[in-house]
């Protein structure tokens, strides 16, 4: 972990292991310079580490990712296979690991929809379900994004100036990507933002976001800390 920032600082390990923790990122999509996948691996880094501090169980991260129509960035799957895939993980892990709550840690802005429906996803499976979107911070692939890569070592400041070369990748900031703009008020916000200050390459600001995450993310673990929430098999 970068600096020894990051540590886990659980007293009470068993405190929280009726709670599950999913990541949900996207793993095949265009980010510029950095990773396709550096969503799911953001979402992760984030749900492991509130795990080793709360003792809560750590789900791994779900494979499907959903996109918002207009924005082409790489292979997405449609919201019912997104929300099946997340059904079904939380299924085995109350039959397996007990659990009674979950924290979804999403980290691509294009899972976002998906938030609304939690709350009856969360009766139909019989969990009390929470979404933090914290980690969607920014433009896509902007100075947030990038930065919190740089903090995980998925990328350096040397791969910058490739990064920012809007005609290779249209898709940084969204930039280049004329469905998004015309389509989204927002879209079209932060592509105005990358445009006139480019993206930067900030560990301290990655550390920062991450850690912001993760304390987010344990607040929202000891909330549902022995929450039976609705049963139903």
């Amino acid at each position: 972990m970068p600096g020894g920032r990051l540590r886990a600082r659980s007293s009470s390990p068993e405190s929280c292991a009726d709670v599950g923790i999913l990541a949900l990122g996207s793993h095949r999509e265009r980010h510029g310079a950095l990773p396709e996948d550096t969503d799911a691996k953001l979402a992760s880094h984030v749900a492991l580490q509130a795990s080793l501090r709360t003792g809560a169980k750590f789900l791994g991260v779900a494979f499907s990712s959903h996109e918002l129509p207009g924005i082409e960035t790489g292979e997405h799957q449609p919201e019912r296979q997104v929300l099946k895939e997340i059904e079904g993980r939380l299924r085995e892990a109350k039959k397996i690991l007990g659990i009674k709550g979950a924290v979804i840690v999403n980290a691509h802005g294009g899972n976002s929809p998906l938030r609304e429906k939690m709350e009856g996803l969360g009766r139909k499976v019989g969990l009390r379900v929470v979404w933090n979107s914290t980690l969607v911070k920014g433009a896509h692939a902007g100075t947030e994004e990038f930065s919190m890569a740089c903090a995980l070592g998925m990328v350096d400041g040397s791969k910058l100036s490739e990064h920012v070369n809007f005609e290779r990748h249209p898709e940084v900031g969204f930039v280049g990507l004329s469905q998004a703009l015309e389509r989204y008020d927002w879209a079209r916000r932060l592509a105005g933002e990358v445009r006139e200050k480019g993206v930067r390459a900030d560990s301290k600001l990655g550390r920062e976001l991450l850690e912001r995450a993760v304390k987010e993310v344990v607040r929202a673990v000891k909330g549902l800390r022995g929450s039976r929430g609705t049963e139903r098999s």
